[in-house]
């Protein structure tokens, strides 16, 4: 069979698979792999070569993990640290602790057992991710925490695939010296992508994006891509950390929207061709043959992952639904699985009998992700809602010069602005409806009280410049003015009034600026009506301003009464004489000069 053959065959059975899966709920992964497993040789048997195609389509992967390095700056791949390292090596010692254990208890010799265990510790990064990333999860507290643990299992492989030829029976001797030199040349060759790549992808860019050459900048990027993949392959590390390196290289550089737009297709193309080859790969004659065994496996694997990040997730702090939202996304076997359980046979630690069986068990697990998130989401947590609000999101944001506290229609428009200039900002928002609303549209943005002291320490607001407060309820809005003036009295505070004694409120607090809500929109439309009725737009602009002045001036003048409610009443009917005596007088200078 042509390539443009197998291409057609790839492509028609996605495009009707995919979109039958997303109709009823299930997610484009389980489209793609129903897809490899009808086209594969356990089913219609189509296509038949999965080797040449599985390490294709294991670029997709090397693309999604730069595209995620391009979002991860390092600042906050430095406060991820605790969860890389803590949470990820235990979640990988103790499920591989304990699946090894299990696997003796079966009957596998010690060494097997291990190398199972420790392979089986493993998730699926590109499973995971993608599915987050639909659901718009991946800056929840669970996604965090998720890419945190895949990240550190990425990093495992390298001392895991160092340690089979220790296990196998004819590399004993030559195994630790290959070893320590390996592991030094993994480090050696780390320290040259990232030195290299600070010195050298930027100006690449900068030559590149100076030849305004659309497809030559898609090929510079992917150039990347590839050789630092290559790179790390070299010196036995994966291809995927390589280009996660360089995502985070480039993650400050003004390229960075660039090179997301651009290679987005190719990662979403070549990440469904990845799940369709596991698809492929799944031996169903296996599964014929021993149905309840392997059930029984799949079953145990994702248990036992599930209580072990469960109860990591509880014990970290997380609620016991965001534990939970844990423990099903990570309950899977991972790619990388496949690759250990490979070399594993070639140095005879694992039977290849045992081999191809945890294969079969590590797909279903991985099929049985997408089953597990719609039930997850359309049984267990309506079985188990609670009223309580979702605890509030950890700010991972570096030093911004603007917090805004309140996302709605107000904060939303100050926010673009910003963005328009390039001014980054950390933007907070009390209702979690709104929340979910907002993030929707592809906006970032904070579940938090930003009346809480934690919080705003957490967005480093001791070193920002100005705090925009943008919140509609009043009482919320005082609070949090109350709290930033008292702990922060450096920063500036541009605050957003719903009426006038929400804005002496506020100025009482020492809010730098108050802008009331309405009040300029209604200005504006003055103005028009004036012009609407035949007056010249210089008439109109100048009537508009003269009356925003004035007010502006009272305002100031009633905050030293508005608690005495019949001064203020004969202060404002003073204000409407005064008012009525400026026009007057404008309107009269306006004659005299006509006359003159």
């Amino acid at each position: 069979m042509s390539l443009i053959q197998q291409i057609a065959i790839f492509l028609a059975a996605a495009v009707l698979m995919v979109p039958l899966f997303k109709r009823l709920g299930l997610g484009a992964v389980l489209g793609y792999l129903v897809a490899g497993v009808l086209i594969g040789p356990s089913g219609f048997g189509v296509i038949s070569d999965i080797t040449a195609i599985y390490h294709f389509s294991e670029f997709g992967v090397v693309l999604l993990l730069f595209i995620i390095g391009l979002e991860l700056q390092p600042s906050r791949l430095w406060v991820l640290r605790r969860s890389v390292f803590g949470l990820g090596s235990a979640q990988v010692l103790i499920t591989g602790l304990v699946l090894a254990v299990a696997g003796v208890a079966l009957g596998l010799e010690a060494k097997a057992a291990i190398i199972a265990g420790l392979g089986l510790s493993l998730s699926s990064t590109a499973f995971v991710l993608q599915i987050l990333a639909e659901k718009n999860q991946l800056t929840t507290r669970h996604g965090r925490e998720s890419f945190a643990i895949l990240l550190f299992q990425d990093l495992a492989v390298i001392p895991l695939l160092a340690l089979i030829p220790l296990l196998g029976a004819t590399q004993a001797q030559a195994a630790p010296a290959n070893m320590w030199l390996s592991m030094a040349q993994a480090l050696l060759v780390i320290v040259v992508v990232i030195a290299g790549g600070r010195l050298l992808l930027r100006p690449v860019f900068k030559v590149v994006a100076a030849s305004r050459s659309q497809e030559i900048f898609t090929a510079a990027a992917l150039l990347v891509v590839i050789a630092t993949a290559l790179l790390m392959e070299l010196a036995g590390l994966s291809m995927a950390l390589g280009a996660f390196l360089a995502g985070v290289l480039l993650a400050d550089s003004e390229y960075r929207h660039a090179l997301e737009a651009d290679l987005d297709p190719f990662k979403g193309l070549l990440l469904g061709l990845f799940f369709i080859a596991v698809g492929m790969s799944a031996n169903l004659g296996l599964i014929s043959a021993h149905p309840m065994r392997v059930m029984g496996l799949v079953l145990g694997l994702m248990s036992v992952k599930f209580l072990v990040l469960f109860a990591l997730g509880t014990f970290s702090g997380a609620r016991t639904d965001s534990a939970r939202h844990l423990g099903i996304a990570l309950a899977q076997g991972g790619e990388f699985a496949f690759v250990l359980f490979s070399v594993a046979t070639s140095y005879q630690v694992m039977p290849s009998a045992l081999s191809e069986l945890l294969v079969v068990v590590v797909s279903l697990s991985m099929a049985a992700t997408p089953l597990l998130f719609a039930l997850n989401e359309k049984v267990i947590a309506k079985w188990l809602k609670q009223e309580i609000p979702p605890e509030y999101d950890r700010i991972v944001e570096p030093e911004n010069k603007v917090i805004i506290a309140g996302f709605g229609r107000f904060g939303q428009i100050v926010a673009r602005v910003l963005r328009t200039r390039k001014i980054a900002f950390t933007a907070m928002e009390a209702s979690p409806t709104q929340v979910d609303f907002v993030r929707r549209f592809g906006n970032k943005i904070y579940y938090g009280d930003a009346s809480r002291l934690d919080l705003l320490r957490a967005a480093h607001a001791e070193k920002a410049e100005i705090f925009v407060l943008a919140i509609d309820d009043i009482e919320a809005s005082l609070k949090t003015a109350e709290t930033v003036r008292r702990h922060f009295p450096k920063l500036a505070v541009y605050a957003r009034a719903r009426n006038r004694y929400h804005a002496y409120k506020l100025m009482d607090l020492g809010a730098n600026l108050v802008s009331r809500e309405t009040f300029l929109s209604s200005l504006d439309l003055a103005r028009q009506v004036l012009q609407g009725l035949g007056v010249s737009a210089t008439d109109a602009s100048r009537s508009v301003e003269m009356f925003r002045k004035h007010d502006e001036a009272l305002l100031a003048h009633q905050r030293a009464i508005y608690t005495d409610e019949a001064a203020l009443i004969q202060s404002a009917k003073q204000a409407a004489e005064e008012l009525e005596g400026l026009f007057e007088s404008d309107a009269q200078d306006k004659r005299n000069k006509a006359a003159a």
